[in-house]
């Protein structure tokens, strides 16, 4: 595929590394001399300095031949006009970041398609909305469901309450015996190593303290199972504190006041009195995230929840510190810097979130519509979880899971036949029409997406 990406921001380039990671011919345009050595230095993509909004910096990108047109700088005026002249130079399709939600909610009113662009991206709405779900299930670290949830992937760091600590995984059998789950993948920081290590789990693998363990579970009983070995249970949340002036903490404090009691802790005064305007149900402060004497005086010891949202990521995870050493059960961090990850886990904070990560998804998936049914990249796992729909022909039908030779790279984690839940298992055979959940690092993708073809 031919795609034009307009912004190498923080959002630009990482869908620009994903795409690029996924063979597609990738041509960027930004402004900044600097933003594009940075893309050139880390990616193979190729670059044009210029404005996105100028038809000759589009033409000399060749958007006329171009698959798709995405607008993704930080200014949601250049992303609509870049579009609309885009679709008019003859680009197949285009998506825009916008930063105004309303176009998201009246697209019964105005069809933006009727101007060319055929998708528009709101990441705030997104973050706001994964967090919905990670506060709705509070004793995971991640959490993503597959056809309305019928199975779900969820993450869980393994300590000292869990049964499965120091047990291989062909122990840990008798612990599930209506195979109602099934581990993935484990994330285990490894000394002296920068990054952490991603496992595609085998039966002698050892899940141990410290790790974080990824599960394919059924909704209606796995993922209660492996809440129950792991220790945990989900929390009764009802009062959530958020510290951030950023469009993402304004979002969530919107959506989450909702239904829970939200107090928003904002160190900009202007946007305190904008913020405490535009959001009746939600008490907003002016102070200190880091502060936390401040913190305890508005009752930071009372909260179910704290959620650092704001632009800096340094400070969410002190934020988020202070709150866990408070008491704060459920805590969850904003991390701008992919890098910080891995550090923000060790640290304790195992329940992250990046933007970035669900804005590539969402346009991965957008872009992959008709190969994939569902496209997953998780922040912290340096493996992707991918759906498949088993087809006529396909290679891996007349045979049991262990005779096909599925590559060491990957698992198959769950099966979604006529809408039920399935978790396979060595003596599991195919049918034409299963939905199949795929764990699998970036170097086995392509050849278990040929076994399905």
């Amino acid at each position: 595929m031919k795609i034009i990406i307009a912004g190498t921001g923080e959002v630009g380039f990482h869908l620009s590394k994903l795409l690029a990671q996924e063979s597609h011919d990738i041509v960027v345009i930004d402004y900044s001399q600097k933003a594009l050595e940075k893309a050139t230095k880390n990616l193979d993509v190729s670059i044009i300095k210029g404005d996105a909004t100028s038809i000759k910096t589009l033409e000399n990108a060749g958007v006329s031949k171009a698959d798709l047109l995405i607008a993704a700088t930080s200014t949601q005026q250049v992303n609509i006009l870049t579009c609309v002249i885009g679709k008019k130079l003859g680009v197949k399709k285009c998506i825009a970041r916008i930063s105004n939600s309303e176009l998201l909610h009246r697209r019964d009113s105005f069809d933006y398609r009727s101007i060319g662009i055929d998708e528009v991206i709101y990441p705030e709405t997104l973050g706001a909305s994964e967090i919905k779900t990670l506060l709705k299930e509070s004793a995971v670290s991640d959490s993503y469901a597959f056809d309305k949830g019928k199975l779900r992937l969820i993450g869980i760091k393994i300590d000292e309450r869990s049964e499965l600590k120091d047990k291989t995984l062909a122990e840990t059998t008798y612990l599930n015996p209506d195979t109602s789950f099934t581990p993935v993948a484990i994330v285990r920081d490894i000394e002296d190593k920068i990054e952490n290590e991603t496992i595609i789990p085998r039966s002698h693998n050892i899940l141990k303290q410290g790790d974080i363990a990824y599960f394919i579970a059924q909704s209606d009983n796995g993922v209660d199972t492996v809440l129950s070995l792991s220790g945990r249970e989900n929390l009764q949340i009802k009062n959530i504190m958020i510290y951030g002036g950023s469009d993402l903490a304004y979002t969530s404090a919107k959506h989450l006041s909702k239904k829970y009691n939200v107090k928003l802790i904002c160190e900009d005064l202007p946007k305190c009195e904008k913020f405490a305007d535009e959001l009746p149900n939600v008490m907003v402060l002016n102070g200190l995230g880091t502060d936390v004497d401040f913190l305890r005086e508005e009752d930071l010891d009372s909260m179910d929840a704290f959620l650092a949202l704001s632009n800096e990521t340094e400070k969410n995870i002190l934020a988020s510190l202070a709150a866990k050493e408070s008491g704060v059960k459920k805590t969850i961090s904003q991390v701008e810097n992919i890098e910080f990850v891995p550090l923000a886990h060790n640290m304790g904070l195992n329940t992250t979130i990046n933007i970035k990560y669900l804005t590539a998804n969402f346009i991965v998936n957008y872009i992959r519509e008709g190969e994939l049914l569902n496209f997953t990249s998780i922040e912290g796992l340096d493996a992707d979880v991918i759906e498949v729909e088993v087809k006529e022909g396909s290679n891996v039908l007349d045979n049991k899971l262990k005779e096909i030779g599925f590559p060491k790279d990957g698992i198959i984690g769950g099966v979604l036949r006529n809408k039920e839940p399935l978790i396979p298992r060595g003596d599991f055979t195919f049918e034409v029409g299963d939905r199949v959940l795929i764990v699998t690092k970036k170097e086995g993708k392509k050849s278990i997406e040929a076994m399905f073809k």
